[in-house]
This record gives structure tokens, C-alpha cells and sequence, in this order.
């Protein structure tokens, strides 16, 4: 990408502009649930904000393939979907035990463990409901690839799989290999559906999604190192939830492995990887190349 593109990119307004269709899509997402007290529940976790980095980049995917990113919404919802649940999930007292999401009291701390657990549920099976039943306009075969990238990501092969790796791993000595295990499910696993998802709902070429696979593993291993690195060096009023509680529950980090600068080297090593891979495509990847910036810079 030539450096006047670079210029011509503005990245802030285009995240601004991504995160307000998606905050429009997730409000709409919800009908009227039966009971009221589930609906509020789901909402609660569903529309307290946040940065909207899975669905964006879902989005940006899609158009970096050449497709529409208004077809690919109803996906990039429900990825968020399956984000909030796995939030909702981490917080409660049974996993990562946290009291302070985004800034609020977390959802088992306002409706109670049992609610906090459904509204979860709920909102993982709403989410392959968005696919499935309310995404007009993409091809059935195409879905149906969707559908399966969204089941390995949420499920034993990734976020299930790499939560259970994480508390097993509590309070023991772990090595890098394993500590990457558990992010690249954990985290990593999400983010590489929300980059594919995006591109096969364009109908990528095989080429492309073979890169997007590389770039989401850099900037996903990136995200869950700059997650460590904020959870030592900033506040719980800036994070929006609990600062230290890696440490609190003796939790193995890359700053514990390797200390903050090496660990922040790291990051831009993997951010600068995950950037090149997409250097053939450079003309349509200002999103996605701006994204994974985004993930070294931010600062919560």
C-alpha cells in the first residue's frame, strides 16, 4: 500500500462509523424474550458497549473479499453474541470470578449466577440463529461455512477447550507453548472466526482465506499479550474491569514469562507478521492492516 492510501485512510472515523451499524444491528438483534427478566439479562451484557473489535473485523473480512458488508452483519452479531456470552461465562465465580465488566458490576453480580449462566446460553444459541435464519441475502453453502467456523470457534476446539486448558493451568508453572495453547483457543479462536467468517460470506478465494487464517493468528496472540500486559500496567477505572486479576489468581502471563518489554516486542513482532501476509491484497486491506495496529496501541 502506497503511503498516499496510508494518508487517505482514516481510521478513526471508520471505526467510529463500523461501531455505530453494529451497535444499530446488536440493538435490533434481541425480540421480545419470554421471561422479560432473560431479555434484560441478555441485554444487559449484549449492549454495555465495548470496543466491537470481533464484529468489525467480520465486516472489514468481507470487504476486503469483495463483498457486502450489510450480508455480513447478521454474522458479525452473532459473533459478538458469542463474545458477550463468554464474558458473561469468564466473570462468574466458578471460572475467572470478577465482579467488573465494562465498567458495571458483572451480569451473575446484578441477576444472579443461574441467569447470568442462561443469558449466556441464550445468546450463544441466538447467535447460530443469525446465521442461520436471518442473514437474506447469502448463499445457503456459504452460510453453512459459517456456521461451522462459529461452532470450532465456540466450542471444545476453542473457546470451551482453551477456558478449561486456562483454569487447569492455575497456579502451575506453564511454559510458552502452553500458554500460546490456551490464547490461540481462548482468544485466538474467535478472532480467526470473525476474519474468516467475514471472508467466506464474500466467497473468498482459498488463497485469501489461507492469509486471513495467518494474520488473525498474529493479531490474536497480539490482543491476548497486550490484554497481559494492561492487566499490570493499568487501572481497573481504565480497563473497565479488574486490574491484577491475573495475578491475583496466579495465572501464568507473557509478562510473567517474558516481562513487559519483551512481551510488547512480541505483540509488534506478531502485529507486523499478521500485517504482512495481507501485503498482496494492500489496496483493500486499510481496515484490517489499521486493525491490527489497533490491537498493540490500545490502551484497555
Amino acid at each position: 500500500m502506497s503511503a498516499a492510501v496510508r494518508t487517505a485512510f482514516d481510521f478513526t472515523a471508520y471505526l467510529e462509523a463500523a461501531r455505530w451499524r453494529v451497535e444499530a444491528a446488536l440493538e435490533s438483534s434481541l425480540g421480545p424474550e419470554r421471561p422479560e427478566s432473560l431479555r434484560e439479562a441478555m441485554r444487559y451484557s449484549l449492549l454495555a458497549g465495548g470496543k466491537r473489535l470481533r464484529p468489525i473485523l467480520c465486516l472489514a473480512a468481507c470487504e476486503l473479499a469483495g463483498g457486502d458488508a450489510d450480508l455480513a452483519m447478521p454474522t458479525a452479531v452473532a459473533l459478538e453474541m458469542i463474545h458477550t456470552m463468554s464474558l458473561i461465562h469468564d466473570d462468574l465465580p466458578a471460572m475467572d470470578n470478577d465482579d467488573l465488566r465494562r465498567g458495571r458490576p458483572t451480569n451473575h453480580k446484578v441477576y444472579g449466577e443461574a441467569k447470568a449462566i442462561l443469558a449466556g446460553d441464550a445468546l450463544l444459541t441466538r447467535a447460530f440463529e443469525m446465521v442461520a435464519l436471518r442473514s437474506p441475502g447469502v448463499a445457503a453453502e456459504r452460510l453453512l461455512l459459517v456456521v461451522g467456523e462459529l461452532a470450532l470457534a465456540a466450542g471444545a476446539p476453542g473457546l470451551v477447550g482453551g477456558q478449561v486448558v486456562d483454569l487447569e493451568c492455575e497456579a502451575r508453572q506453564v511454559d510458552l507453548d502452553t500458554l500460546e495453547y490456551i490464547h490461540l483457543h481462548k482468544t485466538g479462536a474467535l478472532l480467526r472466526a470473525c476474519v474468516i467468517s467475514g471472508a467466506l460470506i464474500a466467497g473468498a478465494s482459498e488463497e485469501l482465506l489461507a492469509a486471513l487464517r495467518t494474520y488473525a493468528r498474529g493479531i490474536g496472540l497480539a490482543f491476548q499479550i497486550i490484554d497481559d500486559i494492561l492487566d499490570v500496567t493499568a487501572s481497573s477505572d481504565v480497563l473497565g474491569k479488574t486490574a491484577g486479576k491475573d495475578l491475583t489468581a496466579d495465572k501464568t502471563t507473557y509478562p510473567k514469562l517474558l516481562g513487559l518489554e519483551e512481551s510488547r516486542c512480541r505483540a509488534e513482532t506478531l502485529v507486523s507478521e499478521a500485517k504482512a501476509v495481507l501485503a498482496p491484497w494492500s489496496a483493500k486491506a486499510a481496515p484490517l492492516l489499521a486493525l491490527a495496529d489497533y490491537i498493540t496501541s490500545r490502551d484497555r
